[in-house]
């Protein structure tokens, strides 16, 4: 299985970061679900609208 000894792969030339994942009391999930919903809003008005009826929509979300 190619595709699942090039993950393994990977994990273990990422071994440090990996491993501070699960040891340190970090975490990005409110940003990354921020970052989520303003992409969401991005491909629902692609090609309908410029960047200030974007921002918009992202303040009032």
């Amino acid at each position: 299985m190619p595709s699942l000894h090039a993950f393994v792969n990977g994990l273990e030339r990422d071994l440090a970061a990996v491993t501070a994942s699960f040891t340190l009391p970090w975490s990005f999930g409110v940003v990354e679900g921020h970052v989520n919903r303003i992409n969401m809003i991005e491909r629902q008005m692609y090609g309908r609208a410029g960047f200030n009826l974007l921002w918009k929509r992202v303040l009032l979300a």
